[in-house]
């Protein structure tokens, strides 16, 4: 066999090394095929119209020109604790998504070591460092890099940006639960207030009739069991009262609560729930609604997330490629640490590459899709949750206006047979007695008018929430953050 033959059989031999060892290191540890994640509820799936639902004020508690419940409410989203924590979690991501940006960038690095030893006689090192002590010093500086071969760091921004703006919609769903929460017991807190009035002038009225009752026993006009009816009557407006009372002062410490103050610090709140008055709503659901929430946001921005960390742990069955790089000195002896001689450079390119895992990889993989799976699944859930909600308080802000409509119709008509029996009375037509029963009436349907009245505000408030409280802080897709950093 001449040199030539030999040299192309070598080259052969070595071909098919390399062959079969790539072959050996694809068949090792692979990632297996693409598994197609759950598919996301489409506004059309929800019958979801195409016209864009109006916009809400994102101070939308100020529209009803109450200057307490604007200060209640300004107060609490500048100091509620649940509040902060939601915004301190915030803060979190940003930092997590600036450590996933810094992988993906060159690394520096400078360092100096000095060490003072003494060396074995006995040991490794000959005479003269064998025996004696030494110092050695190393002052160096290092640069690495691991480049992007795979898209990895790019998945491990893209998804820490996913994190962060799922954050920043829940810190704004947790402003908007705490301004709601805030409202809701100040609207009930009106009602309270107005019950109590109702209650009060159903006990004064009470009062008269046991005083012409009274007069009427003495007379024998009555039997004295008609007195002791009105004396039973009078005392459960008493109690009736003070449960209205202790309503009222439990709805204040509950305010105080919200907004961050001490207990007693609203006892002289008194809202009117005449002055609270309704505005108009969209009667209409857009497909923009999907936008407008920030829980709905937030959930799409984790299966985003979700996503990418998928793509994370299929680039871990690829190479991972090391640059580093160092320069310094190095020396026995500090007086030589600086020489010419004592300089020391250093390339170190790396590649790893996972060849037996014991299937730790592919159960890594197969976990990222399930939880990508779930965020998805969660995602579809609360789409479903909003637009039922939007739906039942957009139905039931038409029913209460009719029932409110009717209410009124009832009012009415009970202050008018209450006008006519005060007539009666007048013209000595009825007595007295007759003129209270007949407010009697009037009392039932101003408490029945004062509970629709609340209703209608509470109702109101959780259409407003439904439609995502005016938030208007939604941002581009993970990917688009990513290209404007990365571009």
């Amino acid at each position: 066999m001449n040199l030539c033959s030999c040299t192309l059989t070598r080259q052969t031999l070595r071909g098919s090394f390399s062959l079969g060892l790539t072959a050996l290191l694809m068949a090792c540890s692979t990632p297996g095929p693409e598994v197609a994640a759950l598919t996301t509820t489409s506004a059309a799936a929800l019958q979801l119209t195409g016209p864009t639902t109006p916009a809400l004020s994102p101070a939308w508690w100020q529209d009803w020109g109450d200057a307490p419940l604007n200060a209640l409410v300004a107060r609490a989203l500048a100091d509620n604790p649940t509040l902060l924590t939601a915004q301190l979690r915030v803060r979190r991501m940003q930092a997590l998504s600036g450590i996933a940006q810094a992988n993906g960038l060159p690394q520096a690095g400078l360092g100096a070591d000095f060490t003072r030893q003494r060396f074995s006689a006995n040991g490794l090192y000959p005479k003269p460092i064998a025996g004696n002590t030494w110092d050695n010093d190393t002052l160096q500086a290092s640069v690495s890099w691991a480049p992007d071969v795979w898209g990895q760091h790019a998945a491990e921004l893209a998804s820490a940006i996913g994190q962060t703006r799922a954050a920043q919609a829940d810190a704004a769903m947790a402003a908007t639960g705490l301004a709601s929460q805030i409202c809701k017991t100040y609207v009930g807190l009106a009602r309270l207030l107005a019950q109590r009035d109702i209650a009060l002038r159903a006990q004064q009225q009470r009062l008269q009739m046991r005083q012409l009752m009274a007069e009427r026993v003495a007379a024998g006009l009555d039997p004295l069991g008609e007195q002791s009816l009105s004396e039973g009557n009078l005392s459960e407006a008493a109690v009736q009262l003070e449960a209205w009372e202790e309503q009222i002062q439990s709805s204040r410490h509950q305010l105080a609560l919200l907004s961050g103050q001490a207990p007693e610090a609203l006892a002289a709140l008194s809202p009117q729930l005449n002055l609270l008055q309704l505005q108009a709503l969209p009667a209409t659901l857009g497909a923009d609604l999907l936008g407008r929430r920030p829980d709905v946001v937030a959930s799409r921005w984790r299966v985003e997330a979700a996503s990418q960390d998928v793509a994370v742990a299929r680039t871990q069955f690829y190479p991972n490629v090391n640059l580093s790089a160092f320069v310094g000195y190095n020396a026995l002896g500090l007086n030589h640490l600086l020489d010419a001689g004592s300089r020391q450079i250093g390339v170190s390119p790396a590649v790893r590459l996972p060849l037996f895992d014991g299937g730790r990889l592919r159960a890594q993989l197969s976990a990222r899709q399930t939880e990508r799976d779930m965020a998805v699944a969660q995602y579809n859930a609360t789409v479903l949750e909003a637009v039922k909600e939007t739906t039942d308080a957009l139905q039931s802000a038409q029913s209460l206006y009719r029932q409110a409509q009717a209410q009124s119709a009832a009012l009415s008509s009970a202050q008018q047979q209450h006008a006519l029996a005060q007539q009666r009375r007048a013209a000595g037509l009825s007595n007295a007695l007759a003129a209270l029963s007949a407010e009697t009436t009037v009392l039932a349907q101003r408490r029945i008018v004062a509970d629709l009245q609340a209703r209608q505000l509470d109702n109101q408030i959780n259409l407003i929430k439904a439609l995502g409280g005016g938030w208007q802080g939604d941002k581009p897709s993970p990917l688009a953050q990513l290209r404007q950093v990365n571009p």
